[in-house]
């Protein structure tokens, strides 16, 4: 009987990576760019009979040979993909896979969240985790008759963020507010959550929420943080509006509201799916149109530029007042210095 061996298959490795792609490809997966940990199993002439990788908490591109298929090999790799994601802290795991790969996963210990028929499964290691993330969600519900949701990551919170949020008071008995809980932001999540509430407190019907791992998250969607292909992204999108679907049952929710975007490439994808795949299933999608600095749609992109460019002053115009004075004070010295630091501070 055949003996495998399971070695990392490091980004430089340009054999295994052809390898990989070469079997990725036969099981018609298509390899992710973005990964932060990959393995193989080799037979004893060093080919590759079975592959998995990871990408912060979720498991993925993972796929046997057709020709070794019911040797439990995938067994192997996914525990040895647990181990390691355990190992560097990450508990609570999530997986992507192909429809017809759903029960095998189910059996290692997985359980479904949302599926795209035909497309993609997401499923997590916890078999309550979704239905104890609803069922939390449940007890911040109120009665009304029209009942909104914005969904923002304000990075960070501007006046067109605060625009539309005004809107979606005016026209709605109750706004949830779910702000993006993801802390790879250039604005931390605790100061993005706290201005979003600053900066919206004259408002009195708004339910504030962080989204955690089930809307827009390194999960569910990673295509907002990470550049990919417009297939790609529209991919994540579906899974993602599948997802904030069974949130909106939880919560009564009939109407979501988003901003226009003029800018990102990933959020204009998503806004168009997201108008198609809601109002299918019986939400209003609202696409409000961004409030302007004259002729220019407010960003926060051009509030962080302004930012990184020691523009501070020219920011005031661009965001609420709890906003600007947080950025002029001594706490916000090592956000502006992160901001300052970094490469590209434009949403692709």
């Amino acid at each position: 009987m055949c003996e495998y061996s399971l070695s990392q298959i490091r980004p430089t490795d340009k054999r295994n990576i052809r390898l990989m792609d070469a079997l990725l490809e036969k099981e018609g997966i298509e390899r992710d760019k973005n990964l932060d940990y990959s393995v193989g199993l080799f037979d004893d002439d060093y080919n590759l009979v079975a592959t998995g990788s990871c990408f912060k908490n979720t498991l993925r591109c993972m796929a046997v040979d057709s020709n070794h298929q019911g040797e439990g090999l995938l067994n192997q790799v996914v525990t040895h993909l647990t181990t390691y994601q355990y190992e560097h802290g990450n508990l609570e795991l999530f997986l992507y896979t192909k429809c017809n790969s759903a029960k095998f996963f189910h059996d290692l210990g997985f359980y479904e969240i949302a599926r795209v028929d035909g497309k993609v499964v997401f499923m997590e290691n916890r078999r309550t985790g979704f239905s104890n993330y609803l069922g939390n969600l449940k007890k911040e519900s109120r009665p009304g008759e029209k009942v909104a949701a914005v969904v923002m990551n304000a990075n960070p919170f501007t006046l067109g963020h605060q625009y539309l949020l005004e809107k979606a008071s005016r026209e709605n008995d109750v706004v949830h507010v779910f702000v993006v809980s993801e802390d790879v932001s250039l604005v931390p999540f605790s100061v993005r959550y706290d201005l979003v509430k600053k900066g919206s407190a004259h408002l009195n019907n708004l339910v504030y929420h962080a989204t955690g791992s089930y809307i827009i998250s390194n999960a569910t969607f990673p295509s907002y943080f990470l550049k990919d292909s417009d297939v790609v992204i529209e991919s994540h999108a579906r899974l993602d509006i599948q997802v904030f679907q069974r949130i909106a049952d939880a919560l009564g929710i009939n109407q979501r509201y988003v901003g226009e975007e003029p800018f990102s490439q990933v959020t204009g994808i998503y806004n168009k799916i997201m108008k198609e795949e809601l109002e299918a299933g019986g939400i209003a999608c609202h696409i409000v149109p961004r409030r302007t600095d004259g002729e220019t749609p407010i960003s926060a992109s051009h509030v962080r530029l302004a930012i990184k460019e020691d523009r501070l002053e020219e920011i005031r115009d661009l965001v609420p007042q709890s906003t600007y004075e947080f950025f002029a004070s001594e706490a916000a010295a090592p956000v502006i210095e992160r901001i300052r630091s970094a490469e590209e501070v434009i949403h692709y």
